[in-house]
């Protein structure tokens, strides 16, 4: 699905990506991310700035758009939904070494690449919303999603989605080849259905009871409680309890959001300047309220309403070393046919 802005799809040819009339320049940028999500940061930044930002968002493709443009590329800046589109933009060679005090001020070093080739702007945490009328357990871990007792019981989006290759990656990290082969088969076994949908279609199957667990990213949770163009998403919302897997020992799998400088940056200089506003305090506050997601930056607290769903202890696992079993997990969702749905 394609998402439009300004006046352009993923089709606008670099024509159309108009020059800045502004005296603080412009900057390009390339957006997996929604809208929705981003827009109002954007318009903050040119605020406070002067600086333009045109921008082109699409749900898929933009890594190899970037790479085919090559040195002509139009994009300053590349920013993701997740880590391993991140990491696939610095493996296709058009990310940009970026040095910045200001960056490694706010951004930990395990949520940035090591040479400054990407940086992680929020952290979500992947995790359960459990019905609160069917289930009464309070804690739960990933491992216990293969325990039969929960059979018929699972709903998930495509096991081929970035979010849970990362999320299965790191269970293999953590497990083992072989006991991750185990446990993915005993979750594909307890799902209800065959996986499809969004994050926020599993919370609305636990609210028509088609399913007692769904997994998902936290911030779905805060977007549907605050959604005040489609109430009915509110009821979704309430009918789940947000539970943090794995609390009590290695903590929630987490990954980020987060940008890359392209190394054909046109506008270099406003490119960095890009980065790092959205890295500054006021912007990570912009990230908390608006969009219910975890501040990368340290001092900066998350929304109250985030932090009414309690303490997340995410699992310290490094990023790099999720990316390097993303493949293994990719193949493994295939191996178990866990999108051919359970009885397959």
């Amino acid at each position: 699905m394609m998402f439009r802005t300004i006046a352009l799809a993923l089709t606008a040819s670099l024509a159309l990506i108009a020059p800045a009339q502004a005296a603080g320049g412009e900057v390009n940028v390339y957006s997996y991310r929604e809208p929705q999500l981003i827009e109002p940061l954007l318009k903050a930044f040119e605020a406070e700035t002067g600086v333009v930002v045109n921008t082109i968002f699409a749900s898929e493709g933009l890594v190899e758009r970037i790479a085919a443009e090559g040195a002509n590329s139009p994009a300053d800046v590349l920013l993701t939904a997740e880590s391993g589109l991140l990491i696939q933009a610095q493996e296709a060679g058009i990310t940009a070494p970026l040095a910045s005090d200001a960056i490694a001020a706010a951004v930990p070093a395990p949520l940035r690449e090591a040479n400054g080739n990407w940086f992680g702007l929020t952290e979500r945490a992947r995790v359960l919303f459990v019905s609160r009328e069917r289930v009464s357990q309070q804690a739960f871990t990933y491992e216990e999603l293969a325990d039969p007792k929960w059979k018929g019981k699972i709903c998930s989006r495509s096991g081929q989605h970035s979010y849970n290759v990362a999320l299965i990656a790191s269970m293999i990290s953590h497990l083992g080849p072989e006991k991750a082969e185990a446990w993915l088969r005993g979750v594909k076994n307890n799902l209800a259905r065959k996986p499809s949908g969004t994050d926020r279609d599993q919370i609305k199957s636990v609210f028509a009871g088609e399913c007692d667990i769904a997994i998902g990213n936290t911030y779905y949770m805060g977007q549907m409680l605050t959604n005040d163009r489609q109430p009915e998403q509110k009821d979704w919302a309430g009918a789940v309890r947000l539970v943090f897997p794995n609390s009590a020992d290695r903590g929630t799998h987490v990954n980020i959001s987060g940008a890359a400088l392209m190394a054909h940056a046109p506008d270099h200089d406003n490119g960095v300047k890009l980065i790092e506003y959205l890295a500054s305090a006021g912007a990570q506050k912009l990230y908390a309220k608006l969009n219910h997601e975890y501040p990368v930056r340290p001092g900066v607290e998350a929304s109250d309403l985030v932090k009414g769903w309690g303490a997340l202890k995410a699992d310290p696992l490094p990023l790099q070393e999720i990316a390097k079993l993303r493949r293994a997990a990719s193949e493994l969702v295939d191996k178990v046919g866990f999108d051919e749905g359970p009885g397959s």
